[in-house]
């Protein structure tokens, strides 16, 4: 197994505890020499031919939180079969029901008994992406591109790759400080202030922010605005689809934009729809031989690479996407806009108690409207959540969080006002 880990606080310590639990175990141990982002270990899976990997992160979570992620043999997010067998195995450990019968190696013992080694990471990564950007002609082109790493694993990463000729890669919050000081590691809108205005300070091109583990993407346009999660998501199906000229399925979850439906129906491409969470596009981009997943966190996973959601690769396509149509971000969004319509997005996230949870999912079980915000309902899926879709392709979905205790209402429009009245009438539906 390859244990990678993050720069959280103690990272490093937890992913050793873990290699030291593994190996003792008779189960070989690459373990990662230095932070990496996550799909930098998931790659590396795949390039020491292992069997999954362990990766200590909290992703885009607060300081005073750490987790871990679970990779499969391909080095994608876990199935939920897989993550349930984990959880059954977790439960009759604390329960006393299953007991260790392993006896506990050291690092050293590990080390010296052939069943630990130390492995960067990055260079098999780094030849990975040569095989799918072509990184020299980036290099040449005249772009100022600004990278917030928001302190995270992704830190060094554009620099290393992208420096060398005339593009100029200036980075912000690139230096290891576990609290995260003034933000929380999400490229989202109200954390990526200040990269929004060093964008229009410094004449840049665009702004690339990368979260605590790397595996999510922000984007900050020449005019310091933010490219919401959608339309990313839709600029980069585009970029497949129109530039490269590959085909092949779209995986979305239920909260992803309609605008990659369009595309789908335009370039005659299946767009196929999940729940939530990577651990249901990951199988699907498999089973599918899928050319692009993605969700409406900012996680995009590609074709020809891992399951897997990489924000590393997806700036670079970015890049890739501009200096191929010679064209600022705001102009590809335009550009996106005439094949598919212009589509508006905004969500509310609200906290509740479980016996709000419970009065909500009752409530939304058992209602069937006609109408939301004066328009006719064309059908109502519970895949995840509640999901309202209306004739003229907008929608409002009501879901809950799986790793927080909130209710999220999410609408999609052809105008903010639109958007804001559908959004309106969820906090409606669910007496908020």
């Amino acid at each position: 197994m390859v244990i990678g880990y993050d720069t959280r606080f103690a990272s490093e310590h937890f992913a050793a505890a873990a290699a030291e639990v593994i190996t003792s175990n008779n189960i070989k141990v690459h373990l990662c020499s230095k932070s990496a982002p996550t799909p930098v270990v998931s790659y590396s899976v795949l390039s020491t031919n292992s069997a999954g990997a362990i990766i200590i992160t909290a992703s885009h979570n607060p300081a005073s939180w750490n987790g871990l992620k679970y990779k499969t043999q391909q080095g994608a997010s876990a199935p939920s079969e897989i993550i349930s067998q984990i959880e059954q195995n977790i439960h009759q450990l604390t329960t006393g029901k299953l007991k260790p019968s392993f006896q506990k190696l050291t690092l050293n013992e590990a080390l010296e008994g052939g069943l630990l080694n130390y492995l960067d990471p990055s260079p098999e990564y780094f030849k990975q992406l040569f095989q799918l950007v072509d990184i020299t002609e980036l290099r040449q082109h005249k772009l100022k591109v600004i990278v917030d790493s928001m302190f995270g694993a992704g830190s060094g990463y554009f620099k290393e790759i992208l420096e060398g000729g005339r593009i100029e890669v200036n980075e912000i919050n690139g230096e290891r400080n576990p609290s995260f000081p003034g933000i929380n590691p999400e490229p989202i809108t109200k954390n990526l202030g200040k990269l929004s205005k060093l964008v229009v300070e410094q004449k840049a091109d665009i702004g690339l922010a990368t979260d605590g583990d790397s595996d999510r993407i922000g984007i900050i346009d020449e005019n310091g605005s933010f490219l919401n999660q959608h339309q990313v998501f839709a600029l980069l199906s585009l970029y497949l689809l129109e530039i490269r000229g590959e085909r092949g399925a779209i995986i979305k979850t239920v909260t992803s934009t309609e605008m990659v439906s369009k595309l789908g129906t335009i370039f005659h491409v299946p767009v196929y729809e999940t729940a939530v969470g990577f651990k249901y596009i990951a199988p699907l981009m498999l089973q599918k031989d899928a050319l692009i997943g993605g969700e409406e966190s900012g996680g995009y996973g590609f074709c020809h690479h891992i399951p897997e959601r990489d924000a590393i690769l997806a700036g670079l396509y970015f890049l890739d996407f501009m200096i191929k149509t010679k064209k600022t971000p705001s102009e590809l969004l335009a550009q996106l806009y005439k094949k598919v319509g212009p589509h508006y997005y905004d969500r509310i996230d609200s906290h509740i108690s479980d016996d709000k949870r419970q009065t909500i999912i009752h409530k939304l079980s058992n209602i069937q409207p006609h109408t939301i915000a004066g328009i006719k309902v064309a059908s109502i899926k519970a895949t995840d959540g509640f999901l309202f879709q209306l004739i003229d392709k907008s929608w409002l979905l009501i879901r809950f969080s799986g790793t927080e205790p909130l209710v999220r209402i999410y609408a999609e429009a052809e105008s903010p006002e639109k958007v804001s009245e559908l959004l309106n009438e969820g906090k409606q539906l669910i007496e908020l």
